[in-house]
């Protein structure tokens, strides 16, 4: 008997240490950043998931600048914010991959208190046929064009966080195709990939500046493109890229709730939940409960990441075999 209380005991005591030394191992704490009368810049603001983050931030009271290229599509967006919340947005017509152009824009727009990095291009194929030059653009957008915005942006935040003496933040969009690579998404992959060690980086060089960092993993979300999206992905990666989509309402909510508390991974869905846990690594973590869970599931979902692979492997073989005749 006293042996069975003992392993009672210990199921109940082990779980409560274990928490107790991850909540000093988590750092730095969460915070609560208010977004009511803080500037929000948002890159690819005019449709999709950066108008949706957009318009409910303006709805939360927050100065609302949107930049992306196209001047026709930021008008109408500023229109639209308008007419839903009755608050008037700053657009700035820019791309992305003009450092310059980028600079002037950031400096125009005055001080920034939550930059988010939500620009991006897609083009699905597998990377034997993909135009060399497709694979560049995607890099130079999505990955460049982010170190522009942020490299613009930092200085200025630094300061204007040390005079206001209130949180910042930067959140980075990056994508679940960030988190594990498929069939036709190897150069969309590869730039999504390279944003997370920029954030894991950026993080530990802004972290004394009480400047937050999130970075923010949608999944495939109903947006302007994605139609077009799917229509050009192989076959291969239609059948293992098959899960349903968010509506761009629901991700915007996530991510501004992720990035109102400092938190650093920020899924979308269940299964972005998964994911995070399967490939939480090195990243940071300010949560005891998150890393609790991280600690505790990180073997459970290896085991579920194996049986996937062997799904989709098994997709990519069935689809050769019926393409070869064989």
């Amino acid at each position: 008997m006293a042996s069975l209380y003992l392993l009672l005991l210990g199921i109940i005591l082990l779980p409560l240490l274990l928490l107790l030394v991850l909540a000093f191992l988590a750092w730095p704490t969460p915070v609560k950043l208010q977004l009511k009368g803080r500037h929000v810049l948002i890159s690819g603001g005019s449709s999709g998931i950066g108008l949706a983050m957009a318009r409910q931030a303006a709805s939360e009271g927050a100065h609302v600048s949107i930049l992306a290229r196209n001047p026709a599509k930021l008008e109408a967006a500023r229109e639209a914010i308008g007419q839903a919340t009755g608050s008037d947005v700053s657009i700035l017509s820019v791309d992305v991959q003009d450092f310059d152009s980028v600079s002037k824009a950031i400096q125009d727009a005055g001080p920034i208190d939550v930059l988010v990095a939500n620009h991006g291009v897609y083009f699905s194929q597998e990377l034997e046929f993909q135009d060399l030059q497709e694979i560049k653009f995607q890099v130079e957008v999505n990955l460049m064009g982010t170190f522009h915005l942020i490299k613009a942006a930092l200085p200025g935040m630094k300061q204007n966080a040390k005079n206001t003496n209130l949180p910042a933040s930067i959140a980075i969009m990056s994508s679940q195709s960030g988190q594990v690579g498929i069939y036709g998404f190897g150069a969309y992959s590869a730039t999504k990939y390279a944003l997370r060690g920029l954030a894991e980086a950026l993080r530990h060089e802004v972290v004394l500046d009480n400047i937050y960092v999130s970075l923010i993993f949608p999944p495939g979300t109903e947006t302007p493109g994605f139609a077009e999206e799917i229509k050009r992905r192989s076959e291969v990666t239609n059948m293992i890229a098959s899960s349903g989509c968010m509506k761009a309402d629901e991700v915007a909510e996530k991510a501004l709730n992720g990035i109102k508390c400092g938190t650093f991974i920020v899924p979308c869905n269940f299964k972005g939940v998964m994911l995070a846990i399967a490939t939480a690594g090195l990243y940071p973590q300010n949560s005891c409960v998150g890393a609790f869970v991280e600690v505790i599931g990180a073997g459970f979902m290896r085991f579920v990441g194996l049986c996937f692979q062997w799904k989709w492997f098994g997709i990519i073989e069935k689809y050769h075999a019926q393409r070869n005749g064989s």
